[in-house]
């Protein structure tokens, strides 16, 4: 008996201590920079933008605030924002694998490239690398009207992918073949 009694408080406290192990799941919506989604149907194609909503708040983009002229951006906050597509499509008249990909962008004056990468499940843009680039499209910036103080990404029906962030816009192209 005393060994059932054992083996009983030792399963009840391994039970506990996995309890008491697991964490509650992260309420996203609560951060400052609040997750959104931007996801349409192309000819048959569905795209998905998982992304972090940063805001303005009376900083200046490029000065106080990503984007940095030159330097690779998560195109979002927290964890990288991500690509999805259903089916092999065309960015711009470039082939995209169908897929998840994490999308970067790197601002040169005005003319951004658009980066699609392989690793898709990364924070931020701390562990980018270039070689597991899948396609990269060189698109002109343009000025946002009005000014978006939370960035956005907007796709229509017919397949243009915009994002407004502060004064900036930036679209591309998604077709299917």
């Amino acid at each position: 008996m005393k060994k059932v009694f054992s083996i009983a408080m030792a399963a009840i406290l391994l039970l506990s201590l996995n309890v008491l192990a697991q964490k509650p799941a992260e309420d996203k919506s609560k951060r400052p920079s609040p997750p959104a989604m931007a996801t349409a149907t192309v000819n048959g194609a569905v795209i998905t933008i998982n992304y972090s909503t940063p805001s303005v708040k009376g900083r200046t983009i490029g000065k106080d605030l990503e984007p940095k002229d030159g330097q690779v951006w998560r195109t979002g906050a927290n964890e990288a924002t991500t690509f999805e597509i259903s089916k092999d499509v065309m960015i711009n008249g470039s082939k995209l694998p169908a897929g998840k990909y994490s999308l970067f962008t790197l601002f040169t004056g005005d003319k951004s490239t658009l980066i699609f990468n392989k690793t898709w499940d990364q924070w931020g843009a701390y562990d980018y690398k270039d070689a597991a680039d899948a396609l990269r499209v060189q698109v002109p910036v343009e000025k946002a009207a009005p000014m978006a103080e939370k960035m956005n990404f907007s796709i229509t029906n017919s397949g243009k992918v915009t994002l407004n962030w502060g004064t900036l816009a930036v679209s591309f192209n998604v077709t299917t073949s």
